[in-house]
């Protein structure tokens, strides 16, 4: 197809992750209180099936919610971009999350924690080299 008729793909809307049934107060806690996430409606048609939405600037967060099961078997994960990756790792380790430090990538500065559920929650920024 040539460029000029592209109208494919122009964006992420959400990313959506997932959480064990009944946990949203602990979710709310994570994302909202110690993330600074701000919680945003969810449609009525979608509401009772558990889970929030949250709106995070350009992010779009879906938490939604199913049986539990080992999340630590993925790689699945969501990527916040920070501006300052220093005071993201002190600010986790602080609060008690492992830091999790991946293969590097040039150029970038990055970690990983966990959030209480298991999920992938990487931090990445520019490099500070």
């Amino acid at each position: 197809m040539p460029a000029d008729d592209w109208q494919g793909i122009t964006g992420i809307d959400h990313v959506q992750i997932t959480i064990p049934i009944g946990r949203e107060p602990e979710a709310r806690a994570f994302y909202i209180e110690f993330l600074g996430l701000t919680e945003i409606p969810k449609p009525t048609a979608l509401q009772g099936r558990g889970g929030f939405w949250l709106d995070g600037g350009n992010l779009a967060l879906h938490v939604g919610v199913e049986p539990a099961w080992d999340r630590g078997q993925t790689r699945a994960h969501v990527a916040f971009a920070v501006a300052d990756i220093s005071v993201w790792r002190e600010r986790v380790a602080d609060a008690g999350y492992p830091l999790i430090d991946p293969v590097p990538i040039p150029g970038r500065d990055r970690f990983e924690a966990t959030d209480p559920f298991g999920n992938r929650i990487e931090f990445i920024g520019p490099s500070a080299r």
